[in-house]
């Protein structure tokens, strides 16, 4: 690990990587391979539940990366030290924040299972044999909704839910978080308060604030009454742009939403960064140099600007005209997800009786397999 490491510095010279593991996504072996291998490639921010398992899980994920830090630099990636650990918590209904639920045991036996193909997490299951139940596998849910419209017969339901205040204190303080994301929307403002009033007692705590929201009539004017209401920050802020939630593997368009939203709040000039997130993939990059939205990169090193919270105000006051860096969900861990599976299948192999899940550094092949796909979306930005 290079102790000169600041992931801020990513924001202000526009090759910000975020790896989003997901509001709702609990699977604790997949946080932490997903975590290890994006971290591996050279991650910038790790985004995941506000949940302490999971901030465990990734924590570990965190620590195994900084063991191969130095193998990974000799092959060529991009890791340069541990990133920014991030929470995300929600000021109210959100599809972040939502898990799908039905009883298998109503389901007709003639249904031809739609739910379980469409499935990106492969969370749906009626493998009772495997996994010992049928339905959806809750940790593995991370609330896309693809399953609800799909199943022919209405049982698929779900199910939000948002995160105790009092929760937040012990995230912050006891959890070694170092930033926080609020998941909000236009017209929500007396709720975001609300919850901002319990974040700002510990903000001080903090590195960074994201604050992502969807596009949507007035939110021009909605992020400036956000501003308002979090200034004076004494760290850096970040505008998410959730272009279109949750959707980038399924398709090259799906980050055309997030482009125009980005550019949209860019030229707002709030202050801040603008990093894209909903819908990003493979394409979003190239998109954004196409529209000269993104600063070239040099190979000049920029001055190393600290960690104090005086760096972190010069740091957070700019909102240039590029997009600081984009953030990736379904896209990223989709591109692992074969993976994962075979990691998955040589668990279920190597015991009939799985007492304790297999760790990605154990196979040294697929690690390293997983770290050159999350390489080569983490490139695009970082060479």
């Amino acid at each position: 690990m290079t102790d000169s490491f600041n992931p801020l510095l990513s924001l202000k010279e526009g090759r910000w990587f975020k790896l989003i593991c997901g509001a709702s996504f609990q699977h604790l072996p997949a946080v932490r391979s997903l975590t290890l291998a994006y971290t591996l490639a050279g991650a910038d921010c790790i985004d995941i539940a506000a949940d302490p398992a999971v901030i465990l899980a990734a924590q570990e994920g965190l620590k195994a990366a900084a063991a191969l830090g130095a193998t990974a630099r000799k092959l060529g990636f991009a890791y340069q030290g541990t990133p920014l650990l991030m929470v995300s918590l929600n000021d109210g209904e959100d599809p972040h924040f939502r898990k799908a639920e039905f009883d298998s045991a109503q389901c007709p036996s003639t249904c031809s299972r739609p739910c379980e193909r469409i499935c990106p997490a492969q969370a749906i299951t009626f493998d009772s044999i495997k996994y010992n139940f049928a339905g959806v596998l809750s940790d593995k849910c991370y609330g896309c909704g693809r399953c609800v419209p799909v199943c022919p017969y209405d049982k698929i339901e779900s199910v939000s839910y948002a995160t105790a205040n009092g929760a937040i204190a012990p995230l912050i303080l006891k959890s070694g978080v170092d930033a926080v994301e609020i998941h909000t929307t236009v017209g929500r403002l007396a709720e975001f308060k609300k919850l901002w009033q319990t974040i700002s007692t510990y903000a001080d705590q903090l590195k960074l604030l994201a604050i992502s929201c969807t596009d949507g009539e007035g939110v021009i004017d909605y992020l400036h009454s956000l501003y308002d209401a979090i200034a004076p920050l004494d760290c850096v802020n970040i505008w998410q742009t959730d272009g279109r939630s949750m959707s980038g593997d399924i398709g090259s368009g799906t980050t055309l939403a997030a482009v125009r939203l980005g550019s949209k709040v860019l030229k707002a000039k709030i202050p801040g960064y603008v990093q894209l997130a909903g819908g990003t993939n493979s394409y979003t990059v190239p998109k954004l140099t196409a529209m000269n939205l993104v600063k070239k990169l040099t190979n000049q090193k920029s001055e190393n600007m600290g960690e104090g919270n005086h760096h972190s105000r010069k740091l957070g006051s700019e909102n240039e005209a590029f997009i600081a860096g984009v953030a990736y969900g379904s896209y990223a861990r989709k591109l692992l997800l074969p993976v994962l599976e075979q990691l998955e299948e040589k668990e279920v192999n190597v015991e009939r009786v799985k007492v304790t899940a297999l760790k990605l550094e154990e196979e040294p092949a697929l690690l390293w397999q997983a770290v050159s796909l999350a390489d080569s979306l983490v490139s695009q930005l970082k060479y």
